[in-house]
Formats: C-alpha cells, structure tokens, sequence
C-alpha cells in the first residue's frame, strides 16, 4: 500500500511558476505508475500529468502540455510537478495518486491548494 502526501501549492501570479510534490511511504511506490489530478469544487477531477514507473515515460493533459512538467526521484519516494506559465484556470486542488490498474487510482492525498491571481 502506498500513502502520499501533497506539498507546495500557494497564491502565485499568472504567468508564475510553482513546483508541487508529493510524498509517498511504502515499499512497492517504485511500482506504480504515478499521476497527479486537479479538482474544483463542484467539478469533477481533472487528469494532469502521468509518470511511468521507471521515470522514462510522461503524459500530459492538452491544456498543460509545454508548461508543466512531470518528475519523480524513486530513491526519495516523491513525484513532482513544475508549473510554469501558471493561468488562472489552473487554480484547483491538485492530488497525487497511484495507477493501481490501466486507468484506475488509488492512494490519493489530501491534495494541495493552487490559486493563480490575473
């Protein structure tokens, strides 16, 4: 079982940058593809950006692709996400979580605020 914690969302301006982690416990978090998701209240969650287990592959959503960036550190259990050129409709709650299964994850945090001021 896998267990993460998010980190590192705040107010910034658009066209600012801010740089998410999320902190995982257990053993088998090498295992994993990994993805981060953001929601807002009353929408449902949105995909964001995905990571293969080793690192060597990453998958974006249209509307954050060439401004945000995936990454993860296997030996320190953290996956990352740059944000850079941020807009305001990236304001959301952003969460980690773990691809358990093709299209299925589990594992999620509590998520982190990001708010993005015009």
């Amino acid at each position: 079982q896998v267990q993460v914690v998010e980190s590192g969302g705040g107010l910034v301006q658009a066209g600012g940058s801010l740089r998410l982690s999320c902190a995982a416990s257990g053993r088998t978090f090498s295992s994993y593809d990994m993805g981060w998701f953001r929601q807002a209240p009353g929408k449902e969650r949105e995909f964001v950006a995905g990571i293969a287990k080793s690192g060597s592959g990453t998958w974006y959503a249209e509307s954050v692709k060439g401004r945000f960036t995936i990454s993860r550190d296997n030996a320190k259990n953290t996956i990352f996400l740059q944000m850079n050129s941020l807009k305001p409709e990236d304001t959301d709650v952003y969460y980690c979580a773990a691809e358990v299964e093709p299209g299925a994850y589990e594992y999620w945090g509590q998520g982190t605020q990001v708010t993005v001021s015009s």
